[in-house]
């Protein structure tokens, strides 16, 4: 397997700050784009972090992402509101729709935003993660290009469909939910390709409906219709990948349906004649204040209560912890803000091609 080189969390800001100014984004935006990215790397979701820059890079120079950002209040009431991101950032789009609907829950006990035209905004769980440290309760949900099949089929129709939930604790770290209706993502077979290894049975279908291996093969096909991932559960209802699909529609309904935005097919990225377009994504906020119900150091409680309870019940033979959702990532960003974040040789390339192209010579890598 490949030995990865590491890199400081600071070189790592300098550097993508600089990437996302290069390409057009203005300071202030390009630093939360920043500040989103690296939160992958540091929570452990390799997927959505540096890999996924040369990605922002890519669409913006091919104009179907907007660097700058502009976005269109459409409807806005007390509690909620429509917005049109008009295809840019899909970072600043959240992170502005995020603190929408922190400051609405502040006045009114809820808020929230559904988004309609925008793009990648990385990791789900950081936005449920803003709502955690203004002590509110955070939803956040996203469609995505076609990539999953539906149970019996075997066309790519939905995304990836990720939900994000969040709640504050007294634990040392917030109650942070955050995964696909897919069983993996793009991105984890991405990595796999890199680590040149198979994926195993039960990820991924051909069009025919059966089990798919070679990663490579894979993401040449994604986005040809050839292949498609399952739902949580897998193929069939045996395990339960009827449930999967549901929460993947689910997803795509608060993601499309309220803000009028575009679903499944129309977010392909491309028209009839395979000209890349805009993706046209959608997302929905939610913050929910909890002191319009209990005080927050009592709720904050509760839950701790409950999430030891759960920490404390007997374990599997040859397993000596049980984690509850965030807990994971909260001890892996302690780790990488020690040691670095790890950057295999395939993405290496990809940072130096970009280091080359933009003429960032004040970069100094370890490789």
């Amino acid at each position: 397997m490949e030995k990865p080189a590491y890199i400081s969390v600071e070189l790592a800001e300098k550097f993508v700050i600089q990437v996302f100014k290069k390409s057009g984004v203005p300071h202030e935006d390009a630093v939360i784009c920043t500040k989103i990215l690296l939160s992958a790397d540091l929570r452990g979701i390799e997927s959505h972090g540096l890999s996924r820059l040369k990605m922002y890079y890519d669409r913006i120079k091919a104009g179907i992402q907007l660097p700058v950002t502009i976005i269109e209040v459409i409807k806005d009431n007390p509690t909620t509101a429509v917005w049109d991101a008009h295809h840019g950032m899909g970072q600043v789009v959240g992170w502005k729709a995020m603190n929408a609907a922190i400051e609405k829950a502040r006045k009114y006990g809820m808020g929230s935003i559904a988004v309609r035209n925008s793009t990648h905004y990385g990791i789900a769980g950081f936005y449920p993660l803003m709502a955690v440290e203004n002590g509110m309760i955070g939803w956040s949900v996203t469609n995505t290009r076609p990539s999953v099949a539906p149970t019996y089929s075997a066309e790519p129709m939905l995304g990836t469909n990720p939900i994000a939930f969040g709640a504050p604790t007294d634990e040392d770290c917030p109650f942070i939910f955050d995964a696909a209706t897919s069983i993996i993502q793009r991105g984890k077979v991405e990595i796999y390709a890199r680590k040149d290894k198979e994926l195993p049975d039960g990820w991924v279908i051909n069009d025919s409906g059966s089990p798919a291996h070679d990663p490579h093969q894979i993401l040449k096909g994604l986005i040809k219709d050839e292949y498609a991932l399952l739902p949580l559960g897998g193929s069939g209802e045996d395990f339960g990948g009827h449930k999967g699909y549901g929460l993947s529609t689910m997803v795509e309904i608060l993601s499309a349906s309220l803000q009028s935005g575009a679903f499944l097919h129309a977010l392909s990225g491309g028209d009839t004649s395979g000209r890349p377009e805009p993706y046209r994504i959608g997302h929905f906020f939610m913050a929910l204040d909890i002191e319009q119900f209990i005080p927050l150091s009592e709720f904050k409680k509760n839950i701790g209560d409950l999430l030891r309870e759960l920490r404390s019940s007997k374990k599997s033979e040859g397993q000596s912890r049980v984690y509850f959702a965030g807990e994971k990532e909260y001890e892996t960003e302690k780790q990488v803000r020690k040691n670095g974040i790890p950057i295999l040789p395939s993405l290496q390339k990809e940072l130096k091609f970009l280091q080359s192209e933009l003429e960032l010579s004040d970069i100094n890598f370890p490789f």
